[in-house]
């Protein structure tokens, strides 16, 4: 049966590489889970998908692959990989490491661009708030990634947001896999504005304790997610 069967099909933009478009597409259904780990990825199937040849699937494959997010074997196959908890921890003391200095360098930011950062990350709590009930994941998820974004860009650290982001493929899943639980999103949401109002009173500590809160709950429901996903999570 082919995998990707059941998925709505991509309408690729022409004028547009299609390579990274695919890859996009391709890790977006990763990080959803739409693609579970385990499952084989066809070349043949994967260009039938997308209306492509077979060419830029294997480049996609092969981002994926620098990602994590695909084991490939040649000659054989390519699979999704299955979600490695070391992985995950690796990358969260990575961010937490890099999100406590950056938090520094907000409190110090001249009022004009202090003020437009505040303004900026109450836009992306609002956002947050109105796609709790009923939760939309979509939506949240986006205006979760949107308000970390917005602290590197305004810390003029905007690379080091994507260094964290190639390697968040095993901590997304994890979190997506989470993130229905009861109370979830609205504890991330009550961290994300205990965080701007540490920032908005210019105090270092307050805003570094509100986000090792935040970032201690990343992980901590791992337990759970093995005993509910064994052949997904190593």
């Amino acid at each position: 049966m082919n995998t990707l069967a059941t998925l709505a099909p991509l309408k690729l933009d022409r004028t547009r590489q299609s390579a990274p478009q695919v890859c996009d597409a391709l890790r977006e259904m990763i990080l959803s889970v739409q693609l579970a780990p385990g499952t084989v990825l066809q070349r043949t199937e994967l260009a039938e998908h997308f209306g492509i040849s077979q060419t830029p699937i294997r480049d996609a494959l092969l981002r994926l692959g620098e990602e994590h997010l695909v084991d490939i074997y040649p000659q054989h196959a390519t699979v999704v990989s299955r979600i490695d908890v070391k992985a995950a921890l690796q990358v969260h003391f990575l961010r937490r490491a890099i999100e406590i200095e950056l938090l520094k360098a907000l409190c110090d930011l001249p009022d004009d661009a202090h003020r437009h950062l505040l303004q900026h990350l109450q836009t992306h709590l609002d956002a947050q708030q109105a796609a709790l009930d009923p939760l939309e994941f979509a939506a949240f998820s986006v205006s979760d990634l949107a308000f970390h974004k917005e602290m590197y860009d305004a810390a003029d650290v905007a690379p080091l947001w994507s260094l964290v982001r190639r390697q968040s493929g095993h901590v997304d899943r994890l979190r997506r896999l989470n993130l229905p639980a009861q109370g979830k999103a609205q504890a991330v949401v009550r961290d994300h504005r205990a965080i701007v109002e540490a920032l908005a009173r210019r105090d270092p500590a307050g805003a570094e304790a509100a986000l090792r809160t935040h970032l201690a709950g990343t992980l901590a429901f791992v337990r759970d997610i093995r005993e509910r996903f064994p052949d997904w999570v190593v």
